[in-house]
């Protein structure tokens, strides 16, 4: 299969990327997608065949289940069922994070295939707050299962070419809008009567969300995930990779050894990838995958990442970084 990259850069070739990814769409297939966390691979959420093009694209297991991005607001009352319980609080979530980086797992209806939920009894949903994808959702006017547009367990592709590089020659289409802004995955909240369990950190801080909800941290994964990105081992590269907490040194040679450094580089690495010399999060969030990637594909050994603080963003990149160093 021939992979095609069109660019929206501009109104005109934004206007044939829309046709060109709905016609698409339209006839069961998948399409890279940029959102505003890292680009996606969407298909028709509510076409059980498309669904299935997704996990076989990314190789992604079927007990993996993906998130649907709804064209608009209307599209909850019509996929979920909300408990009383619990509505007062979705809505208030919804008016403060949606369209936004913030996935809520609710009880679903039966217009829910059961393989975009892995055969539970909930789905995961939220609103693209980026320009394309919105566009293009609303423009094919029906939900959209988007997990990011990588093979499973690898580095989440932040630009059209890293989307190439994981699926070119395995789907048809890819929309080009440019680096990702937040550059990490949505933040997956479950609501519940005592409050709210995060089941994945991300660009929405538990800081955040402690000003409408009591929260807490769900249960770490026993067998099958009730979200997405929740599995040990994910977001890895190729190489070895070794987590550094503030002060750790390493023993021997570094000549061969890549790191990705927090704010400062270090000397004698083969190479380093500093995060933000200033001490962003939001900028270390937005080039971690990026910059995880570069040193994959360089010619080093093995890569060493320093750990961020732990609070706000930095919560979150540190939860990607253990499970890209984990291995099953």
């Amino acid at each position: 299969m021939e992979t095609t990259v069109l660019s929206c850069g501009d109104p005109g070739s934004l206007a044939v990327a829309l046709e060109a990814a709905c016609r698409c769409l339209s006839a069961g297939e998948v399409v890279g997608l940029p959102a505003e966390t890292v680009y996606g691979l969407a298909g028709d959420a509510l076409n059980p065949a498309a669904a299935a093009r997704i996990f076989e694209a990314k190789a992604r297991p079927f007990f993996d289940p993906l998130i649907c991005h709804l064209p608009d607001l209307d599209w909850l009352a019509r996929m979920t069922v909300i408990p009383p319980s619990v509505r007062v609080l979705v809505d208030t979530l919804a008016t403060a994070f949606w369209p936004g980086p913030l996935t809520m797992i609710l009880p679903r209806k039966t217009l829910v295939p059961d393989l975009v939920c892995s055969g539970l009894p909930t789905v995961a949903v939220r609103l693209s707050a980026h320009p394309v994808f919105s566009a293009v959702a609303r423009h094919f006017g029906r939900p959209l299962a988007a997990p990011s547009a990588n093979r499973f367990g690898r580095i989440s592709p932040t630009a059209a070419s890293h989307v190439l590089t994981e699926l070119g020659g395995r789907i048809p289409l890819i929309l080009d809008a440019g680096p990702t802004v937040h550059g990490l995955e949505s933040t997956i909240v479950a609501p519940e009567a005592s409050g709210l369990r995060i089941l994945r950190l991300g660009p929405i801080t538990k800081e955040q969300l402690e000003a409408f909800a009591t929260v807490q941290f769900g249960e770490e994964l026993k067998e099958l995930p009730e979200a997405p990105g929740q599995l040990k081992s994910h977001y890895a590269p190729s190489k070895r990779l070794t987590l550094l907490a503030p002060g750790d040194s390493i023993p021997g040679s570094v000549e061969t050894v890549g790191l990705l450094a927090w704010r400062e580089a270090r000397r004698g690495f083969g190479a380093v990838e500093v995060l933000s010399a200033s001490g962003d999060l939001r900028e270390a969030a937005a080039n971690v995958f990026a910059a995880l990637r570069r040193l994959d594909e360089g010619p080093w050994t093995e890569l060493y990442a320093e750990l961020l603080p732990q609070e706000g963003l930095g919560a979150a990149i540190n939860e990607r970084l253990n499970r890209a160093a984990a291995r099953d």
